[in-house]
């Protein structure tokens, strides 16, 4: 007799002590939580179409909008207080929730870093993040959503095997001023992904002439307007 094999689901899982559970801002999909500026924005801008120009707006550009809303958005567990001065060379943090929000880093360990004079700080994070076997987590500022006076440093994280909180450094980026940064707003994108057993190797040549034709013709095809370029893609293969 044939047993059935099922597939595990892959999960990742945000998990909080339960004392935080309903107090701090919960991670949430990237695609619930779209800016409202790309919201208001219309597919299509009726004012600039033209002979030369179809009007269309990044709200139909799939690759814009796809790093946008891949994976989940972890927030800032509680309000924060940020006052940068002196050009950006001091920047001091306060809160009134019961928890450290913000913390230093050493100096000396990124000098020389294009944010100079913006000193390295941390935001504390009270949510363990973990994943299937194999997988890790990439952790990176929001894409496409600038606007913060706050920038996070990018990294990955082996999340099936390290199982304590992931604080995330930043940098200060605005000028000079006391900014209020609010309880939800976004701090990282996590985007999951299965590590590979076997390094990709790179093959750097010049493409023949069926590569070459498929590259024209789903970039004019695109310029067509027949549908997404992942459709368009798959058509020519």
């Amino acid at each position: 007799m044939f047993q059935t094999l099922r597939r595990e689901p892959r999960v990742i899982r945000f998990l909080c002590r339960p004392e935080d559970s309903g107090v701090i801002a919960p991670p949430v999909p990237a695609k619930a939580v779209l800016p409202d500026w790309f919201r208001k924005l219309p597919a299509v801008d009726k004012k600039h179409v033209s002979t030369t120009n179809n009007g269309l707006t990044v709200k139909r550009c799939m690759p814009f909008l796809d790093a946008m809303t891949t994976g989940w958005i972890l927030p800032l567990a509680a309000t924060v207080r940020l006052e940068i001065r002196d050009g950006g060379s001091s920047v001091e943090a306060g809160w009134e929730f019961d928890r450290v929000m913000v913390s230093n880093h050493g100096a000396h360990q990124v000098a020389g870093n294009p944010r100079e004079p913006s000193p390295p700080c941390k935001f504390h994070n009270y949510w363990s993040i973990r994943t299937p076997p194999g997988w890790s987590c990439l952790f990176l500022p929001p894409l496409n959503r600038p606007g913060q006076p706050f920038e996070c440093v990018a990294g990955i994280v082996d999340t099936d095997t390290y199982a304590a909180h992931i604080h995330f450094p930043f940098f200060a980026t605005a000028p000079d001023g006391l900014y209020v940064v609010e309880k939800g707003t976004p701090l990282v994108q996590v985007i999951p992904f299965r590590r590979m057993d076997a390094a990709v190797t790179a093959e750097i040549r010049a493409e023949n002439r069926k590569e070459a034709a498929e590259r024209e013709t789903i970039y004019r095809n695109t310029l067509a307007g027949e549908g997404w370029y992942r459709t368009l893609a798959r058509a020519s293969r």
